[in-house]
C-alpha cells in the first residue's frame, strides 16, 4: 500500500489487521467484508489473497493466505446458465492444488474487483 493511497475496502478494523500482517513490500488492492458461512473478510495483495474465516469449533477464527503464484484459476460462481453475460452473481472462486476456496461479497461490483485483480497477478510477467 502507497502512503496516502486509498485502498477499497469495507471496514477499517479489516484494513487495519490486513495492514497489520503485510510482508515487506506487499501492497493492498481492496479488503471487502464477505457473507455466508465463516467468512469475515477477503483482501487481495501483490503477493496473495488472505481469507478470513470464523467458524472453527469454539469460536476460533482462522486467517489463510492463498499466496497467487499458488492459485491456478479464479472463477465467478453462478447458480444457473448465464448465457450472454460475463458473470451474474457475487461469488468469487479460487483453486489451489485441488482445494477451491469461495468468497461471496455484498455486491458485484466487489466480486468483480476481486476477480480482475486476481486475474491480473495471475496473468503479468
Amino acid at each position: 500500500m502507497t502512503q496516502g493511497t486509498q485502498v477499497p475496502h469495507d471496514k477499517a478494523e479489516q484494513l487495519e489487521k490486513v495492514v497489520a500482517g503485510l510482508i515487506e513490500g506487499e501492497e493492498i488492492y481492496a479488503v471487502y467484508d464477505c457473507t455466508g458461512a465463516g467468512t469475515g473478510f477477503l483482501a487481495v495483495t501483490s503477493l496473495r489473497v488472505i481469507l478470513q474465516d470464523k467458524s472453527f469449533v469454539g469460536g476460533r477464527t482462522a486467517v489463510t493466505s492463498l499466496p497467487v503464484r499458488s492459485i491456478s484459476s479464479v472463477s465467478f460462481v453462478a447458480d444457473k446458465s448465464a448465457f450472454g453475460r460475463f458473470h451474474t452473481s457475487a461469488t468469487v472462486a479460487f483453486t489451489v492444488g485441488s482445494t477451491t476456496h469461495e468468497a461471496t461479497f455484498r455486491g458485484e461490483d466487489k466480486a468483480r474487483h476481486v476477480h480482475d485483480t486476481v486475474l491480473w497477478l495471475l496473468t503479468r510477467d
